[in-house]
């Protein structure tokens, strides 16, 4: 492996953005895309960066299972688990697992009135339900937001036009 595609490897495990991995490290910005493609497909640099992102995810404990798994935390939180029986939101240690992960913040604010009774006003914000059903659809492909020119037959449109190139300047 040559000190470059080390380099592309290094700078690759940062975002995974193939182009801009390429870019940092040293190759030419107009060949980048093309570059960085083709590196990801040479079974050298294929095996470092798998063991690299398996050597990350058990330094960090951050696996695609546990992100999918707060993800669903906060997708499926039912709010009633906050509060008890009579209403009154629960105390934070109260609080199972589930609903606790799901928490963006609690503001607890206490006044005191003319007759010196103290009331306290408590604020629970949870994180973005629709933000999290999102991102949980997109890892099960349940949205496409990839525009795909096909053909009547399936057959991607970019495909044909090639063929249909080839034996267009095949007959000149």
């Amino acid at each position: 492996m040559t000190p470059k595609q080390a380099a592309f490897v290094d700078e690759y495990l940062i975002d995974l953005n193939a182009t801009q991995a390429a870019i940092r490290a040293g190759y030419s910005a107009k060949t980048a895309g093309v570059v960085g493609h083709e590196n990801l497909k040479k079974p050298e640099i294929a095996e470092l960066l798998s063991s690299r992102m398996a050597a990350r995810e058990g330094r960090t404990e951050i696996t695609q299972d546990r992100v999918l798994l707060e993800l669903s935390r906060l997708a499926f939180l039912d709010i009633r688990k906050a509060f008890d029986a009579s209403g009154n939101l629960k105390e934070v240690c109260e609080l199972d697992d589930d609903t606790a992960a799901a928490i963006a913040g609690i503001e607890i604010s206490e006044s005191v009135g003319e007759s010196g009774a103290v009331t306290r006003l408590k604020k629970i914000k949870f994180s973005d339900k629709r933000a999290s059903l999102d991102l949980a659809g997109r890892h099960l492909g349940m949205w496409n937001d990839k525009l795909a020119l096909m053909n009547k037959d399936g057959s991607p449109l970019l495909q044909n036009l090639t063929v249909n190139l080839v034996q267009a300047r095949g007959s000149d």
